[in-house]
């Protein structure tokens, strides 16, 4: 277990400068009502990203044991010429959860000038800075950041470029943390959004040895426990929650029949725990699930795409196959 102590060393910083959070909305407190005080309790893992959260996954990107990050920005720089060819001209590249934009910024340094980079991310703030460097660093981008939560419907802004057509780049695997139904949803979503004729790239994780999935979200170091333990944080200050951070434990186990990695938080006492204004009672023992990561085939995704409204052009591995970036149109 990460100590409370470990934890605020690497957050009360970045906390004590960061600008005001937003507050939860009304539909986002029902949302968290429905897991945390369902019959097992669960958190959306949507609220790892606020700025900490962010900061903290840009470090667990670093690490030896997370392979996904590493892997697939050696995929797109191996295949990037084709992958831009494939998108083409497109008015805007539509980044769902845009994070840091890293493996974004290979894209825009090939693309074809007139796109507009479109980063979508519920870190508005971070957003913010990240826009901000992409600026500076890319003088003749259009950077055109839209902070929302991009698990539910948002609006884009008009764009000029009517003749060209729109892509999202949704990169990193974020696809695995949602169960398969809300997955073909968002899916779904995105080709409602840029329409007949627009595209997706699109990264996803690849089934392989449970050993490596798992240390893959339980590293030596403990980044991704602080990781976990932010996302209580996070809600102590934007849901009404009391979560003592010195009371649960980072777990990463593989679920080999549902082929995906589940993360939780584990009670560490029998507990009390206030949250949107109702409060639970937690066993020892007792764990909280956090966060979903499934694994795919290449096939299934593609299956689970095709019932969605995509068509599969190609697909990109690297030499071991433990990570795909898929290239669909409408």
């Amino acid at each position: 277990m990460t100590s409370s102590t470990g934890f605020a060393s690497a957050c009360d910083a970045d906390y004590a400068v960061a600008s005001c959070y937003r507050s939860i909305d009304r539909d986002e407190g029902m949302e968290i009502q429905r897991g945390f005080f369902g019959e097992v309790p669960s958190l959306p893992s949507k609220y790892f990203y606020d700025r900490v959260g962010s900061e903290l996954f840009d470090a667990i990107c670093e690490l030896d044991e997370y392979y996904p990050t590493r892997t697939e920005a050696s995929i797109m720089r191996e295949s990037v010429d084709e992958m831009v060819e494939s998108i083409g001209p497109a008015g805007r590249l539509i980044e769902y959860g845009s994070g840091s934009s890293l493996k974004t910024r290979l894209l825009l340094g090939y693309m074809h000038a007139d796109v507009t980079y479109v980063p979508v991310d519920i870190s508005g703030d971070y957003l913010n800075q990240v826009a901000e460097s992409l600026r500076r660093d890319f003088p003749q981008r259009r950077i055109s950041p839209i902070a929302a939560d991009f698990t539910r419907p948002f609006r884009l802004r008009s764009s000029t470029a009517s003749q060209a057509r729109d892509v999202v780049y949704f990169p990193g695997s974020t696809i695995g943390n949602f169960k398969p139904a809300f997955a073909a949803t968002l899916l779904s979503q995105m080709r409602n959004q840029v329409g007949t004729g627009g595209g997706l790239l699109i990264g996803f994780d690849l089934q392989k040895d449970p050993a490596v999935l798992e240390a893959a979200y339980d590293d030596r170091r403990g980044i991704t426990a602080l990781f976990n333990l932010n996302l209580l944080r996070h809600l102590n200050r934007v849901a009404g929650g009391d979560f003592d951070l010195e009371a649960y434990r980072h777990i990463a186990l593989y679920n080999e029949q549902e082929h995906r990695i589940e993360m939780h938080l584990e009670s560490c006492r029998e507990q009390a725990v206030s949250l949107v204004g109702r409060t639970r009672t937690l066993a020892k023992s007792e764990r909280i699930l956090t966060e979903l990561s499934h694994k795919y085939t290449v096939d299934g995704f593609t299956e689970m795409a095709a019932a969605s409204g995509w068509k599969r052009e190609q697909i990109w591995t690297d030499a071991n196959e433990y990570f795909a970036v898929g290239m669909f149109w409408a």
